[in-house]
């Protein structure tokens, strides 16, 4: 059964930052293949949530119940529901995805 994918603000905000950054140090077409492709992997989220793996950082702290997949480098935080994918961060995988999905969540 498809889930329905939701993007949270916080993503979209995410992809927002990820388009203005790369536009501003690459092209504008680029940033918009790259956010473009990132959005094809979330929208593939709705047929195959179970793929993504548990991130090993947020297992220890936050629980065992998010998951990520990845357009390398960014990866693709979610939650995966009975009926619904809720997508939660998308950020350069080389930065602390920890620190950020703990502010994430307590904000």
């Amino acid at each position: 059964m498809a889930r329905t994918v939701i993007v949270s603000g916080d993503a979209e905000s995410d992809l927002d930052e990820l388009y203005a950054y790369l536009s501003r140090h690459d092209t504008p077409a680029r940033a918009r293949r790259v956010v473009d492709r990132i959005e094809q992997v979330v929208q593939s989220l709705s047929t195959s949530p179970e793929r993504g793996n548990v991130p090993p950082e947020l297992a220890a702290t936050v629980g065992r119940e998010f998951r990520e997949v990845f357009f390398k480098p960014y990866r693709i935080v979610y939650k995966v529901l009975p009926r619904e994918v809720l997508v939660l961060l998308v950020a350069d995988g080389r930065r602390d995805i920890e620190t950020l999905f703990v502010r994430r969540l307590l904000a």
